[in-house]
Protein backbone atom coordinates (compact mmCIF):
# COMPACT_ATOMS: atom_id res chain seq x y z
CA UNK A 1 0.00 0.00 0.00
CA UNK A 2 0.86 3.40 -0.48
CA UNK A 3 1.79 6.00 2.29
CA UNK A 4 1.79 9.53 2.57
CA UNK A 5 2.39 11.26 6.26
CA UNK A 6 2.00 15.15 5.60
CA UNK A 7 2.44 18.20 8.14
CA UNK A 8 1.94 21.88 7.55
CA UNK A 9 5.84 22.07 6.69
CA UNK A 10 6.87 18.76 5.56
CA UNK A 11 6.57 15.37 3.75
CA UNK A 12 7.85 13.09 6.33
CA UNK A 13 7.40 9.86 4.82
CA UNK A 14 5.78 9.09 1.25
CA UNK A 15 6.49 5.20 -0.45
CA UNK A 16 5.46 1.15 0.25
CA UNK A 17 4.60 0.19 3.48
CA UNK A 18 3.33 -3.04 4.54
CA UNK A 19 2.02 -1.86 8.03
CA UNK A 20 1.22 1.01 9.29
CA UNK A 21 0.15 1.54 13.46
CA UNK A 22 -1.60 4.40 14.50
CA UNK A 23 -2.52 6.45 17.41
CA UNK A 24 -6.20 6.76 16.79
CA UNK A 25 -8.10 8.96 19.28
CA UNK A 26 -10.26 6.14 20.12
CA UNK A 27 -7.41 3.50 20.06
CA UNK A 28 -4.25 2.23 18.50
CA UNK A 29 -5.35 1.01 14.66
CA UNK A 30 -2.98 -1.25 12.72
CA UNK A 31 -3.79 -1.13 9.22
CA UNK A 32 -2.76 -3.79 6.41
CA UNK A 33 -3.10 -3.98 2.57
CA UNK A 34 -6.81 -4.25 1.44
CA UNK A 35 -7.54 -2.43 4.83
CA UNK A 36 -11.60 -1.29 4.57
CA UNK A 37 -11.93 2.71 4.15
CA UNK A 38 -11.86 4.57 7.01
CA UNK A 39 -11.32 8.30 8.16
CA UNK A 40 -10.78 8.92 11.78
CA UNK A 41 -8.55 11.65 14.10
CA UNK A 42 -5.27 10.78 15.78
CA UNK A 43 -4.44 11.49 18.85
CA UNK A 44 -0.79 11.81 20.62
CA UNK A 45 1.51 9.25 19.87
CA UNK A 46 3.81 7.25 17.43
CA UNK A 47 2.98 6.52 13.88
CA UNK A 48 4.49 2.92 12.64
CA UNK A 49 5.66 2.37 9.40
CA UNK A 50 6.95 -1.08 8.25
CA UNK A 51 8.65 -1.32 4.58
CA UNK A 52 10.80 -3.49 2.98
CA UNK A 53 13.80 -1.55 4.29
CA UNK A 54 12.70 -1.95 8.25
CA UNK A 55 10.45 -0.01 10.46
CA UNK A 56 10.29 3.65 10.80
CA UNK A 57 8.68 5.55 13.61
CA UNK A 58 7.10 9.37 13.20
CA UNK A 59 6.13 11.37 16.68
CA UNK A 60 2.80 13.36 16.34
CA UNK A 61 0.64 15.10 18.63
CA UNK A 62 -2.59 15.07 16.61
CA UNK A 63 -3.83 14.72 13.36
CA UNK A 64 -6.23 12.92 11.13
CA UNK A 65 -5.81 9.55 8.91
CA UNK A 66 -7.59 8.74 5.79
CA UNK A 67 -7.55 5.14 4.54
CA UNK A 68 -9.15 4.15 0.79
CA UNK A 69 -7.91 1.71 -1.85
CA UNK A 70 -4.87 0.94 -0.45
CA UNK A 71 -3.49 4.59 0.09
CA UNK A 72 -2.93 5.59 3.59
CA UNK A 73 -2.73 9.48 4.14
CA UNK A 74 -1.94 10.80 7.54
CA UNK A 75 -2.12 14.29 7.80
CA UNK A 76 0.12 14.82 11.21
CA UNK A 77 0.58 17.95 13.59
Amino acid sequence: MTVDILTPDATLFSGEASYVGLPGSDGSLGILNNHSPLVTTLKEGQVVVRTESGEKTFDVIGGSVEVLHNVVTVLAE
